[in-house]
């Protein structure tokens, strides 16, 4: 039978590589220029027609193959988050930040493959006429998952974890408050705006800069 000593099992845990605070920055990165090149490609008006799907189908390309990386690098940072909690971390909220974090980037990656699939459709017509409500349908479905369902999850994990932060005091109190605030314009809000969405990944930027600093400060 195999015996461990308690000095092989502390070199044996597993502990958080100290570049993984950087998972966040890079998730509001690819996130950001994911969502500009969707947006940008995609218009707002649902009366626009369907012109757009043909002019912004390499910008909407582009995305789909960012937004993958981009998910991955926020799994890390819930993870980063976990870590940086500890023993603290509460049961449940601690569910409810973890939750509301998956159905989040589950929403988005649904709302992504809408476009996905409208540009494979697109592509697999070339030459026929496209068919607008199918075009109308699939921008709205697409809308609503990302702009209504995704934000409102993304605010209550901001909230989740603004609360959890309260009570241990784990980051700074303006921090805190920063969180309530941008959550509750999450939550509040429905725009359409770019400028609204873009809140989530820059607070993911703000806290994963934080987190890195504060680690920097325990190696020096």
């Amino acid at each position: 039978m195999l015996n461990i000593s308690g000095t092989d099992m502390d070199n044996r845990r597993l502990t958080t590589p100290r570049a993984a605070a950087i998972a966040g920055i890079l998730f509001g990165v690819l996130f950001t220029t994911s969502l500009i090149l969707l947006r940008s490609a995609i218009p707002t008006d649902p009366n626009s027609g369907i012109e757009w799907i043909e002019r912004g189908a390499s910008r909407i390309s582009i995305a789909l193959e960012l937004m993958p990386f981009a998910g991955i690098a926020f799994l890390w940072f819930i993870g980063v988050v976990r870590d940086r909690l500890g023993r603290y971390e509460d049961q449940f909220f601690s569910t409810v930040f973890f939750g509301s974090g998956l159905l989040f980037l589950a929403m988005v990656f649904v709302s992504v493959a809408i476009a996905g699939g409208m540009i494979a459709w697109y592509k697999l017509n070339l030459g026929i006429t496209l068919d607008s409500q199918v075009i109308y349908f699939g921008r709205s479905l697409m809308v609503q998952f990302s702009n209504v369902y995704a934000l409102r999850m993304a605010g209550v994990f901001m909230i989740s974890l603004g609360t959890i932060w309260l009570r241990t005091g784990l980051i700074p109190r303006w921090l805190v408050v920063l969180t309530y605030l941008l959550a509750g314009t999450l939550l509040i809000i429905i725009n359409l705006s770019i400028w609204i969405t873009l809140i989530f990944p820059v607070w993911v930027i703000i806290i994963s800069v934080e987190t890195m600093i504060l680690k920097y400060r325990r190696l020096t």
